[in-house]
C-alpha cells in the first residue's frame, strides 16, 4: 500500500498518518509473518523510541482498517500478515519455528464436509498445521 493510500484511508476514519503507523505497516509487509515482538524489533532499527504498546495498538488499528490480519501459530503472541494476501493454510515447524504456506484448496474437501454435515464454516486464514518441516524431520515426510 502506498503512503498516500494509507493516509487517505486513515483520514477517512478521522485518523492521521504517523511515521510510526507507516513503519509498523511496512514492517509487517516486509516480514511476511511476524509477531508484535518481531515487528517491534524491525521498527526499532529505524525508530528506537517506538515502544511495544504502540506496536500492539497500531497492529489492532491496522487490522480494524483491513490492512493486516492475524492468526495464532503458537502459544505466544498472534502472528500478523498483510490482509491483501491470498488466504492460505499455515504449516508451522515445532522444531525450528519455520512457517510455510499451502494452497487452501487442499482443505476444500474437509471444509465442504464440515459445512455440509455440521453447518460449520472454516476460516481458512486461521488454519494451521503443526509438525516437522523437511529439514527438521531429516527429510522424512511426517
Amino acid at each position: 500500500m502506498s503512503e498516500s493510500s494509507l493516509a487517505e484511508l486513515l483520514r477517512a476514519r478521522g485518523l492521521r498518518l504517523t511515521a510510526q503507523r507507516q513503519l509498523i505497516l511496512q514492517a509487517v509487509l516486509d516480514l511476511g509473518h511476524a509477531t508484535p515482538e518481531q515487528v517491534h524489533t524491525a521498527v526499532r532499527e529505524v525508530a528506537a523510541g517506538v515502544n511495544i504498546t504502540t506496536i500492539y495498538r497500531t497492529l489492532e488499528l491496522l487490522e480494524r482498517l483491513g490492512l493486516v490480519t492475524h492468526t495464532h501459530l503458537s502459544h505466544g503472541s498472534p502472528t500478523y500478515h498483510a490482509a491483501g494476501e491470498d488466504q492460505h493454510v499455515h504449516l508451522v515447524c515445532r522444531e525450528c519455528g519455520a512457517i510455510d504456506e499451502m494452497d487452501p484448496e487442499l482443505m476444500r474437501p474437509l471444509s465442504d464436509q464440515l459445512a455440509g454435515e455440521r453447518g460449520f464454516r472454516v476460516d481458512i486464514g486461521h488454519v494451521s498445521f503443526f509438525g516437522l518441516c523437511a529439514r527438521c524431520g531429516n527429510g522424512e515426510q511426517t
